[in-house]
């Protein structure tokens, strides 16, 4: 029963979510934070206590430094049960890097990024982009089920880690240009009502723009998803980068402005604060 079971390593936003979702469906053997979460409920134990309990080790984590920091610590204590499900969002060359470290110890290696923020989480709507060999991937199939709607098999790690980035890119473009055309509404004296009435018949309308149209009425800048973390994805998606990209530029500069002034751990919609 060991490699039918999950343990989450990584209690942040979405970490804390899965690892609910786990619960319920009685996959979670336990659970690893690199900082104490006194109030989540949750059987949080050591790393070796992890792999000693649970054959799949999900791993949701910041970057690419944590998810080394984190693989250092698991390796030795991995063997040919084990199956590392990498989820934390990171380049390319860090995750090719990552699976063969991993399968150095006779564990396997899932690269699976993902998209969907927190409300997307909590209702099981997480799409993964997963990069690995075949066996692993329909291996790992049962597990993911539990915590998402969809997934796709991109090809190799790199590529994986290479398409969530390409993903976010659009994500960031968006928002601003979102952000940007509201204000331009607002400027005119046109009521939010008129303006996403208006939106909703147009081309330009998206997924992403209902996910974020009563947080721009409320001005609610809770996060679903932060301006650190975008942050961190578009510097990753332009170190990976192989020429230069003028909407990434763009996005960058407007991210850097929006964590320098203050608001890093807000919902990325602060974009918008920008603009006052």
């Amino acid at each position: 029963m060991r490699n039918e079971r999950v343990a989450v390593l990584g209690l942040g936003l979405i970490g804390s979510i899965w690892a609910k979702h786990y619960r319920t469906a009685g996959k979670l053997a336990s659970a690893w934070s690199r900082s104490p979460k006194p109030d989540l409920d949750l059987p949080v134990e050591s790393l070796e206590a992890c792999t000693e309990k649970a054959g799949f080790l999900h791993l949701c984590l910041y970057d690419s430094a944590s998810v080394r920091e984190v693989l250092e610590q698991l390796v030795p204590l991995l063997g040919s049960q084990h199956t590392i499900i990498q989820s934390s969002t990171i380049d390319a060359d860090s995750a090719e890097a990552f699976a063969k470290l991993v399968e150095q110890s006779g564990a396997r290696y899932l690269e699976s990024p993902f998209t969907g923020s927190k409300p997307a989480a909590e209702d099981r709507k997480t799409v993964f982009f997963m990069g690995g060999k075949p066996e692993v991937v329909q291996a790992a199939a049962p597990i993911l089920e539990t915590v998402s709607a969809k997934r796709f098999h991109i090809g190799t790690p790199a590529q994986a880690a290479s398409i969530k980035l390409a993903m976010n890119l659009q994500i960031s473009g968006i928002t601003q240009a979102l952000c940007e055309s509201i204000t331009i509404s607002r400027q005119a004296n046109i009521t939010d009502d008129c303006f996403f009435e208006v939106m909703k018949e147009n081309v330009s309308w998206s997924g992403l723009s209902a996910l974020k149209e009563s947080k721009i009425r409320a001005s609610d800048f809770s996060p679903q998803f932060s301006v650190k973390n975008m942050h961190k994805d578009m510097r990753l998606a332009r170190a990976s980068a192989q020429s230069h990209l003028p909407l990434l530029e763009t996005v960058l500069k407007c991210l850097g402005e929006a964590e320098t002034a203050g608001y890093g751990e807000d919902d990325f919609i602060s974009l918008i604060r920008n603009l006052k």
